[in-house]
């Protein structure tokens, strides 16, 4: 560098180290939003340009809107092996496509004659288990029964990365996957033998209100919504009170599943600095658009989600002049162990009155 100028010497370092920034920044995924987020692109979606528009996120994977962009054809469903039928019912491993993966799912049909029309199905959505320790035909045995036992198709998907579903478990907060799986489970579903395609219905238990709640406001299909001790706060609450609530958070948010709420920040401001873009992202801003009406069941002793988030829930229900109705069980936890019997005899006594 003897024969350049001093200030060619730094021109040329400062060409150079904007370059190097620059490269860095799209490498790591900064101007694609969350890098957890990348393989999101599919379902008939442009993915031209940049991911996300940094002003108002309406291009963002997660968005509501660029959600209802997507097409979430489903599959006929397949079944993979039978298993030991149930007090009045027979249940089955069956598998159905999503995004080009196999997704695998617990299917319940009635032990009876079908219907005319065709029996009313509910799409049931599981909370958070560990996605290595997570088996199709443990845990919510006595939730299925209930409603199988009661003339409903249950078809609990298991999202991709659980079970013997192929993929990986990106999570339901960073990523729109499991939400994705669902749609797809829907229009599976519709096209199963023996369901009546117009009476739809979904049930979500804690990370599975969340996934059914983003369902409704993307989703026509679905009539009616259970939800029990869901994460239907906003994205600006869930960082907020997640955080600062006295309760334990769930296992979900830690370590890499918190990932979402670093990068996003990062990558879009924090919610005072960008709330266009975080209210792009949470379905409690589109609920004048919610498909039907909704039922919220939460415990005062929930140790893993706020009661504020169901009880908002049901404040902005009314506020968008839409049908809900709210149990508060008081002294229970996070399962409603306490008030199983009173809680499920609600959820099927609301599911009769919208599907039968």
């Amino acid at each position: 560098f003897g024969f350049m100028s001093k200030k060619k010497i730094i021109i040329i370092l400062a060409t150079i180290l904007t370059f190097l920034s620059v490269y860095f920044l799209s490498t790591k995924g900064y101007f694609r939003g969350a890098s957890d987020l990348l393989t999101d692109m599919q379902n008939g979606v442009d993915e031209g340009g940049l991911i996300g528009n940094f002003e108002d996120g309406s291009e963002h994977p997660l968005s509501i809107e660029y959600l209802r962009k997507g097409s979430y054809p489903g599959s006929d469903i397949v079944i993979e092996e039978t298993l030991s039928s149930g007090s009045n019912y027979k249940r089955y491993l069956a598998s159905y496509q999503s995004e080009g993966l196999k997704i695998y799912g617990l299917l319940t049909i009635p032990d009876e004659e079908t219907p005319e029309g065709g029996f009313p199905a509910i799409i049931f959505n599981h909370g958070y288990i560990p996605p290595g320790q997570y088996k199709t035909t443990e845990r919510y045995v006595a939730y299925i029964d209930g409603f199988a036992d009661s003339g409903y198709v249950v078809f609990k998907p298991d999202y991709r990365g659980h079970g013997e579903s192929e993929g990986e478990p990106e999570g339901a907060y960073g990523s729109n996957a499991y939400t994705i799986d669902v749609l797809n489970a829907v229009s599976s579903i519709k096209k199963y033998p023996g369901v009546n395609a117009e009476k739809i219905g979904m049930w979500g238990h804690s990370m599975g209100g969340f996934i059914t709640l983003r369902n409704m406001v993307i989703s026509k299909d679905i009539k009616v919504g259970v939800i029990w001790a869901g994460v239907v706060g906003s994205y600006p609450e869930m960082i907020s009170n997640w955080r600062r609530t006295n309760a334990t958070p769930p296992p979900e948010t830690t370590t890499a599943r918190r990932r979402w709420r670093d990068e996003l920040q990062v990558a879009y401001g924090s919610p005072e600095e960008n709330p266009a873009f975080w209210n792009s992202i949470s379905a409690t801003n589109y609920l004048a658009d919610i498909s039907g009406p909704l039922s919220i069941h939460h415990g005062t002793l929930d140790s893993s989600v706020p009661l504020l988030f169901s009880t908002t829930l049901k404040e902005l229900m009314d506020k968008a002049g839409k049908e809900s109705e709210i149990f508060i069980y008081e002294g229970d936890d996070h399962n409603l162990s306490k008030n199983f019997t009173s809680a499920m005899r609600r959820s099927l006594e609301y599911f009769d009155k919208y599907l039968k």
